[in-house]
């Protein structure tokens, strides 16, 4: 009779990511309610310089802790993924420099280049969901009761396409809920648990509808003081405030590229023209953090990674695993599949919105209130996403063309057009499924 596991069994596809030290530090202080026996950082050949760096940074500091985990480093996917209990995915297809492109193309239509909005998110999603789906045949074959957790941008689309094309047990996250709560935890100083805000819309694409600290109110003290409220990876130009207040709800900070587009698009302009953009940026940064992570002195996380735009990432990531390990039902911020929450959405769509968090998984909360006037724009985004995430599988220009035309910071036929053409040729080593069709 086999001997009972001892302990969880987690690989991280996209272990060579600089946020890699986070996630392992979240594992060493939340042992005891998440005993890690093995933790497997995979990569692939390209990224085995950072996954070495990173994963020998990874050792020392489980090594420091004194815990039995035992960290493998390795470029063999299906072997990390064998008998897993979670397969946490945080890759970048065409790393930096495919992020460089997406950021730097569209602008020369007139329109805003950004990681995961707008046109250069959907060369994103066409890039990444054929890869994630190949990575969920191995887990359906290899470890059938796994959860994956992903964080690979565009975290709700990738999600989605897993819910439809796989039967991969999925839940998308990102750490913008999490960063909200740290804001108002620290603005009113109370404990995270003491506060309840509900988030409606879609990854990237949510408005914060209430904020409630020890039961009183706070929403329009929140929006009356919104100058902290934005990210690393976007820039800060300022909201409205009298389109706060008569939106009452908090927009997410990526909705300034479609309530502030000629703003965004101008600082966007200006930062291209001095020769850099949100990409090089990174890569910058994340040179700085290998070199420190190269140092054999260094056996903890360092201070230095708050600067990569993905604070509280690996606490998200670490919160998710405990709660569905321990079936504690809290309640989280997740990507997750409708199911009639939001009535005007098919079921299958990938929302992101508050759920219990059973030891079976996410249970959707209904929501309290869905401000009108976001209806048409989730839609909208909605449509545009579920026609790339078909696209992104089937390989079709014909639905590409489709969902490009119908974002709405796309602004006519004829751009979608052009640009669709030179970001499919731009992104050709990364497209298969487009460009080697028997």
């Amino acid at each position: 009779m086999a001997e009972p596991k001892q302990g969880l069994k987690i690989a991280v596809i996209g272990g060579g990511s600089s946020y890699t030290p986070e996630l392992v530090e979240g594992f060493i202080l939340h042992y005891h309610e998440l005993p890690v026996r093995e933790l497997w950082l995979v990569d692939i050949e390209p990224g085995l310089r950072k996954l070495n760096i990173v994963g020998s940074l990874a050792q020392r500091m489980v090594e420091k802790s004194g815990l039995p985990i035992k960290v493998y480093l390795t470029t063999d996917r299906r072997k990390a993924i064998e008998g897993a209990d979670f397969v946490s995915t945080q890759i970048r297809v065409g790393m930096l420099d495919a992020r460089a492109r997406d950021e730097s193309i569209p602008p020369k239509y007139g329109v805003i280049g950004q990681e995961t909005t707008g046109p250069g998110g959907m060369m994103k999603a066409l890039r990444t969901i054929p890869v994630l789906l190949d990575i969920c045949r191995d887990i359906e074959e290899l470890a059938p009761n796994a959860w994956m957790l992903n964080f690979t941008n565009p975290a709700g689309m990738v999600t989605e396409a897993v819910l439809k094309y796989s039967k991969v047990k999925s839940i998308g996250l990102c750490n913008a809920p999490i960063g909200l709560l740290k804001q108002v935890s620290s603005k009113y100083d109370v404990a995270p648990d003491r506060i309840y805000a509900e988030f409606v819309g879609l990854n990237h694409l949510h408005w914060i509808t209430r904020i409630d600290v020890e039961g009183e109110d706070k929403l329009d003290e929140m929006l009356a003081d919104t100058a902290g409220y934005s990210a690393k990876n976007v820039p800060a130009n300022e909201w409205n405030p009298e389109f706060l207040r008569s939106l009452h709800a908090l927009p997410s900070y990526y909705l300034k590229y479609y309530y502030m587009t000629d703003a965004m698009l101008e600082e966007q302009l200006g930062s291209l023209k001095q020769g850099k953009n949100r990409a090089e940026v990174v890569k910058q940064v994340e040179e700085e953090l290998f070199e420190l992570y190269g140092n054999p002195e260094l056996k903890e996380k360092p201070k230095q990674l708050e600067q990569r735009g993905g604070a509280y990432y690996s606490e998200a990531a670490v919160n998710l695993m405990r709660s569905l390990y321990n079936g504690t039902n809290d309640i989280q911020t997740l990507n997750v599949a409708n199911r009639g929450i939001i009535d005007f959405l098919p079921d299958d769509a990938s929302i992101e919105v508050n759920c219990v968090v059973t030891k079976n998984g996410p249970l959707p909360l209904p929501l309290t209130k869905v401000p009108p006037m976001a209806k048409g724009l989730i839609h909208a985004v909605k449509t545009y996403e579920s026609l790339a995430i078909d696209a992104a599988v089937i390989g079709d220009r014909d639905l590409a063309l489709q969902a490009m035309v119908h974002h709405p910071l796309v602004p006519s036929v004829d751009v979608a057009v052009r640009m669709l053409d030179e970001m499919l040729e731009a992104n050709k080593a990364y497209l298969p499924n487009f460009f080697h069709k028997a």
